[in-house]
């Protein structure tokens, strides 16, 4: 084998995986881009999520409890900044209030720690300039500098050994004796990799990596999301997270402010289906006024000059609709093979948990 361990895709789940096993194994990241991260995993909040919104007991509570404290753990050893801000989550009217305590109790169950139901003043006092009657307080979510964090993941795999090759796609594979024989195309040309093991973590480009092998059980539903940048003259106004009441099924938990490592504000992000690759990522300034909108809500100081179009991402949905929930897939479904499919929010803060599932189905 000229491989132990093939990892299919760069972003930040599959440079987890390849920083976890390159210690034991020899590894290849075949990325088709022209460097780490360049879809999902660098075009979102970099949220680090505490873990109040999913099923007791599913992989997306277990990974992201497990995963948060990895993060954590691993940005203070190694000076990646990662801030432990915390999240209010703001409940406007009675019905709002009232599925805080389905949060709360969904969150305690899944191992969160320090959460509490806060009145409107107590809000007021975490948040000064946040109009609402409730919130649920989170100690524990934060902020992480993503691409620093997904670099060290890739130094940590190369220090290990890991080759990593760029621009590069993997069009075919076929099982063989212990392992599998991988087609890559490189350069304009065609070359077979030979590997014990691959690790499908492809993102959006799952569902055809997976084809090549016979699997079409996951589907990938893409769905867009842009982000509009608050005006730096509410720099400071804002020093955490602040959510409205949404849930994990919606398609996105709802339009929020969300702050990066140097302090910036955005709002957002939306949620539209689209179709793809190629992906359009054009951020229409005619949306100004519908974030405004959704702003407002809870931010009775913002106006709508105050926001510019900044960014968008696309993020695989497991799912074709709102209203239905669909755990993380991290699978051996056939020898050697493993799929990680599906890795929405909060894959992020999940990463290094599933890349501790992945070497352990590898053994």
């Amino acid at each position: 084998m000229d491989y132990d361990v093939l990892v299919v895709g760069a972003g930040v789940v599959g440079l987890a995986c390849a920083a976890a096993l390159s210690a034991t194994r020899s590894v290849l990241v075949v990325e088709r881009h022209d460097g780490i991260c360049r879809e999902t995993s660098s075009r979102n909040s970099e949220v680090v999520h505490a873990g109040v919104y999913y099923p007791e007991g599913s992989r997306k509570a277990l990974s992201c409890v497990r995963g948060r404290h990895l993060l954590y753990e691993r940005c203070d050893r190694l000076g990646i900044a990662a801030p432990r801000i915390g999240k209010v989550i703001v409940a406007l009217g009675d019905s709002e209030a009232a599925e805080l305590e389905g949060l709360l109790a969904r969150g305690r169950a899944n191992g969160v720690e320090g959460l509490t139901l806060v009145d409107r003043t107590e809000l007021r006092r975490l948040e000064p300039g946040t109009d609402g009657d409730a919130a649920l307080w989170s100690p524990w979510s934060g902020i992480v500098d993503s691409h620093r964090f997904a670099a060290s993941l890739e130094a940590e795999a190369e220090a290990g050994g890991a080759d990593v090759l760029f621009d590069a796609n993997v069009v075919g594979a076929d099982s063989t004796a212990g392992g599998w024989d991988v087609a890559v195309e490189h350069g304009g040309s065609r070359t077979r990799v030979r590997a014990r093991a691959v690790i499908n973590a492809a993102g959006l480009g799952q569902p055809a990596v997976s084809a090549l092998v016979g699997i079409d059980a996951y589907p990938n539903y893409a769905c867009k999301g842009v982000w509009f940048a608050v005006s730096p003259r509410h720099r400071g106004r804002v020093q955490r997270l602040v959510y409205p009441v949404g849930r994990a099924t919606d398609g996105g938990l709802g339009v929020h402010i969300c702050l990066d490592v140097g302090g910036g504000l955005r709002l957002g992000p939306d949620f539209e289906w689209v179709d793809g690759p190629p992906f359009d990522l054009y951020v229409d300034p005619a949306k100004r006024d519908v974030f405004w909108r959704a702003g407002r809500r809870l931010f009775a100081w913002l106006e709508p000059e105050d926001l510019t179009p900044d960014m968008a991402g696309v993020r695989s949905k497991p799912v074709p609709g709102p209203g239905m929930f669909r755990d993380f897939v991290v699978a051996m479904d056939l020898p050697g093979w493993i799929t990680l499919a599906g890795i929405e929010s909060p894959g992020l803060t999940s990463s290094l948990a599933l890349a501790e599932e992945v070497a352990a189905l590898l053994g």
